[in-house]
C-alpha cells in the first residue's frame, strides 16, 4: 500500500481549528488564580477553626491543585477539534475542456420570421424553425464555450447569460416564441443589450452572432450600437435570413426587407462578416463557417470532487461522550 499518495489525497480544509488543541489547558490556567482567591476570601475561619480542632497530625498542608485530565476528555475534544477542521478525501481528478470563448447568441423573434419560405426535411416550415435547427446543431458543436441567448424583436430580452451549460441555452432557444419580444425589429438594442451584459460579467473580446430577417423598425440605432461594440472588441457577425422580398411584385419595398447595409456596416466595424442566407441549406453552410472561423482551442483542465469526512470524528465524539456520562453517572451510584 502506497501510503504517499493516500495522504496526497487527504486534506483539511480548516487546518487552523487545530490551534484550538490547546483551548481547555489555557483556560484552566487563566481561572485558577480566582479559584484559589475566593477560598481565601470565603473560608479563612473555618480553615482555621478546622485546624484547631484536628490533630496536628491529621492536619492538611494546602496545595495547589494539579491539572489533570482524564485521557477520556482530552480524546473527546481532540475529536471535536478534528471533525471542525473539515477533513476531506479528494478522489480521482476529472479532466475538462475549455476553450475560453465566450459567445452570444441573437435572434430575432419579430412577426415576419413567421414567413413559410424556407425548408427543414423536404417541409415547408418558417424561418425561425429553420433557424432553431440550424442554431442548435451550431451549439452541440461549441463544447467548452461559454454561450449566452438574447431574443429580440420590438425590445431586446437576455434569455441566457453567458454559460458552460449549453443545454440550457439549447432548451431556452426551443421554447422562444415569434411575437414574444414583440413585432419590431430592434437590431440596435440587442447589440446595446449585449455590450451592457458583457459589461457585468468583465468580458473581452467576445463574439456576437446577430440572426435577423429584416431592417431596424425600433430602439436605437444599430450603427451607434456598432461603435460601442468596437470599443469592447465584441466582433458580430450578422446572419441575413429569408428569401428578399418586396411589396407589390417588387416594384415598392417593404418595411420589413433586409437592411444588407446596415448589417454589412455592423459586421465591417466590428471585425466580424455579413451572411445572407436563402433557404436552410445555406443557413447551415454559413454557421459551419462561422464555427471553423471561431475554432475552439482547447485548454485541459481538472477539477476534483472531495468527500466530505467530518461526521467520523463527530460521530465518535458522540459516542466518547454518551460513554463518558454513563461512566460519570456509575461512580456516582456507586
Amino acid at each position: 500500500m502506497n501510503w504517499s499518495s493516500l495522504l496526497a489525497n487527504f486534506e483539511f480544509i480548516w487546518p487552523w481549528m487545530f490551534a484550538l488543541l490547546p483551548l481547555p489547558w489555557i483556560i484552566r490556567i487563566l481561572l485558577r488564580p480566582v479559584a484559589q482567591n475566593q477560598s481565601t476570601l470565603f473560608a479563612p475561619e473555618i480553615v482555621a477553626r478546622v485546624g484547631h480542632s484536628l490533630p496536628s497530625e491529621n492536619l492538611i498542608e494546602p496545595q495547589h491543585p494539579k491539572f489533570r485530565v482524564p485521557f477520556g476528555y482530552a480524546l473527546l475534544w481532540f475529536l471535536l477539534v478534528t471533525a471542525a477542521a473539515r477533513p476531506v478525501w479528494f478522489l480521482t481528478p476529472t479532466p475538462f475542456q475549455q476553450s475560453g470563448k465566450e459567445m452570444m447568441l441573437a435572434v430575432d423573434l419579430s412577426g415576419s420570421m413567421q414567413k413559410a419560405d424556407m425548408y427543414l426535411g423536404g417541409d415547408n416550415v418558417n424561418r425561425l424553425i429553420a433557424v432553431k435547427s440550424v442554431v442548435a446543431n451550431f451549439i452541440a458543436q461549441r463544447q467548452g464555450d461559454r454561450m449566452g441567448l438574447i431574443v429580440f424583436g420590438s425590445q431586446a430580452f437576455l434569455q441566457s447569460p453567458l454559460t458552460y451549460d449549453l443545454n440550457t441555452v439549447k432548451t431556452l432557444l426551443d421554447e422562444s416564441q415569434i411575437g414574444m419580444a414583440g413585432n419590431n425589429t430592434a437590431i440596435g438594442d440587442a447589440i446595446g443589450l449585449t455590450l451592457k451584459h458583457l459589461r457585468k460579467t468583465k468580458q473581452t473580446d467576445a463574439v456576437l452572432i446577430l440572426l435577423t430577417d429584416g431592417s431596424n423598425t425600433s430602439g436605437i440605432d444599430p450603427l451607434k450600437a456598432a461603435e460601442q461594440a468596437q470599443k469592447m472588441h465584441l466582433k458580430i457577425y450578422t446572419v441575413g435570413v429569408g428569401k428578399e422580398r418586396s411589396g407589390f411584385n417588387g416594384l415598392i419595398p417593404s418595411k420589413t426587407d433586409m437592411d444588407v447595409t446596415t448589417l454589412s456596416k455592423i459586421a465591417e466595424m466590428t471585425g466580424g462578416q455579413f451572411f445572407r442566407a436563402n433557404d436552410t441549406e445555406q443557413l447551415q453552410q454559413i454557421y459551419q463557417y462561422i464555427n471553423q472561423l471561431e475554432s475552439v482551442q482547447h485548454e485541459v483542465f481538472s477539477y476534483r470532487l472531495r468527500s466530505e469526512l467530518y461526521f467520523w470524528p463527530l460521530g465518535a465524539a458522540m459516542l466518547l461522550s454518551l460513554l463518558l456520562a454513563w461512566l460519570h453517572l456509575r461512580r456516582l451510584g456507586g
